[in-house]
């Protein structure tokens, strides 16, 4: 639980529908991701699932986790189907969820999680498409490799 108290500290909650997407606060999440990147990796199962026309993917996330998402392009709906999971999201703060809970994602969201439970979190997307590089172009911000970006100017060389 100290990660999050850690998180939060400069963290100024607004309440607002849509989240904004500043790059101050990306450089931040980007800068807690970097150290994240410094941590064990946590074991976090995604399985796949299609339908047609819908593309499921569901993760499970284990307790003491702290996660950062990627930037969502699209608004689709979620279910935490199991656990409890405290949330930042850039221009509405943190918040609390607990499994059962149904939810939205705006575009433009990227997520700062800490998972106080085991958690399970399933996104469902409306789209035809199976193969998975082509989803993630469809569905998630393409970005400059910040993280690669970030370690050649922590260690002063290529990576």
């Amino acid at each position: 639980m100290n990660h999050l108290i850690d998180i939060r500290d400069g963290v100024t909650e607004l309440s607002l529908d849509t989240p904004e997407f500043t790059e101050e606060v990306q450089a931040q999440v980007d800068a807690l991701e970097q150290k994240i990147m410094d941590m064990p990796p946590a074991d976090c199962p995604v399985v796949h699932r299609f339908t047609p026309g819908l593309y499921i993917r569901e993760i499970l996330m284990p307790k003491g986790t702290l996660i950062t998402s990627k930037i969502h392009l699209t608004e689709h709906p979620y279910v935490i189907s199991k656990g409890v999971v405290c949330v930042f999201i850039e221009g509405v703060g943190w918040k609390k969820y607990a499994a059962p809970y149904t939810g939205i994602t705006k575009p433009y969201t990227r997520r700062v999680l800490f998972i106080e439970e085991d958690t399970i979190w399933t996104t469902f997307h409306p789209t035809d498409e199976t193969d998975l590089a082509k989803l993630e172009e469809q569905l998630i911000l393409r970005r400059d490799d910040h993280l690669k970006n970030m370690a050649t100017i922590e260690c002063g060389g290529e990576a």
